[in-house]
């Protein structure tokens, strides 16, 4: 396995990132977010500040991006703040995928979170995503509950003990 880092604070980076992917992803017909819901005016809130941004690269080359949080007031509004790093927008390149980044990112993730003292990774999908559900399942999450909406979508939240 690769040995990935995770450097903070790269707004512009993980939203070309998260660009990227998500083109590919229209391209192969998947549901994925819209370009102008990836825009530093819609993801940057009060959970999710510039520093919260991150990149991961291997070899000196960026891999993925996410944004790491350390509160969701959206999903888990009563969980106080640093209990749990919660996971959002990851999104692997092309290059990467197949190399088992979800494990890889988790695995730094979890050390961020013992320096920090945080004890879950969490993290919440559309529950009809079979595909990125069983990549969370096979990288140690568990689903702990499902929000159902009245418009008939239903969320699934992970989490994962530290």
């Amino acid at each position: 396995m690769c040995e990935i880092r995770i450097n903070f604070d790269q707004v512009e980076k993980a939203i070309a990132v998260m660009r990227e992917v998500s083109a590919w992803g229209r391209r192969q017909g998947y549901r994925v977010w819209p370009d102008e819901w990836l825009t530093e005016g819609e993801l940057i809130t009060p959970d999710a500040q510039p520093e919260n941004f991150c990149i991961g690269t291997i070899g000196g080359e960026v891999a993925c991006a996410f944004i790491l949080q350390w509160a969701d007031a959206d999903y888990w509004p009563d969980a106080p703040k640093y209990e749990a790093a919660y996971l959002h927008k990851f999104c692997v390149r092309r290059k990467f995928a197949g190399m088992g980044m979800t494990k890889l990112v988790t695995e730094a993730i979890r050390a961020e979170c013992r320096n920090r003292g945080v004890r879950y990774i969490r993290l919440d999908t559309g529950l009809e995503e079979k595909t990125v559900r069983k990549i969370y399942l096979s990288a140690g999450y568990k689903i702990v509950d499902i929000l159902d909406y009245p418009n008939g979508r239903s969320m699934a939240l992970y989490e994962l003990e530290v």
